[in-house]
């Protein structure tokens, strides 16, 4: 016994019941009875109308839903060492008092800003040549070396003081070696021109 689908309701269609529609293009439609042909000819969507397999389909009617009990996994927390510290330097860290934490976070602090200080007293110490309130620096620094070029510095209380830049025989040096290493380009020739107009 074969048992065929309606083609617009896709409800059963028995033996001995349901349509044929041949169309021009040679397409063959089956339908369960003249109202779903109607439709079809009338072409209404499917999809819109209620009472055929594909609507409900589409709004989910008539499913039972299985409620599946959802497994619920425990998270298990494990304590590992991190690279630099191992698990016993995290615990006692973890383990610690908040006034103890504090207290060797302002140590640390303290000895931050003090090293800071430091650094900054190393670079204040650069030897500068002393300046004479009457003299302008620029006038002592030409007298001093005339061949050094000379570099704007602000001192405080002076404006606009030249000091001579420590690097500049060495980049005089380098300038004068790459003019000298610079590669002769080698030109061809052009081969002379034989016969009339090209």
């Amino acid at each position: 016994m074969k048992i065929e689908l309606c083609l617009y309701s896709g409800y059963k269609i028995y033996p001995g019941h349901g349509k044929r529609y041949a169309r021009t293009d040679g397409r063959v439609y089956t339908f369960l009875n003249a109202k779903c042909e109607a439709s079809f000819l009338m072409k209404r969507n499917p999809r819109e109308i209620t009472w055929t397999v594909l609507y409900r389909r589409k709004h989910k009617k008539g499913q039972q839903e299985e409620v599946q009990k959802k497994r619920s996994r425990r998270t298990t927390k494990f304590q590992r060492a991190i690279t630099g510290a191992s698990l016993t330097e995290i615990m006692a860290k973890r383990n610690q008092k908040p006034e103890v934490r504090k207290a060797q976070r302002e140590q640390a602090v303290k000895a931050a800003k003090e090293k800071k200080k430091a650094d900054q007293a190393t670079k204040r110490k650069r030897v500068y040549p002393e300046f004479s309130p009457r003299g302008t620096c620029a006038g002592q620094f030409a007298r001093a070396n005339r061949t050094e070029k000379a570099v704007e510095f602000v001192w405080p209380g002076l404006t606009g003081c030249l000091i001579p830049d420590p690097m500049a025989p060495a980049k005089a040096a380098a300038r004068g070696t790459q003019q000298k290493t610079k590669a002769v380009k080698t030109v061809k020739a052009a081969a002379p021109r034989v016969g009339g107009k090209r």
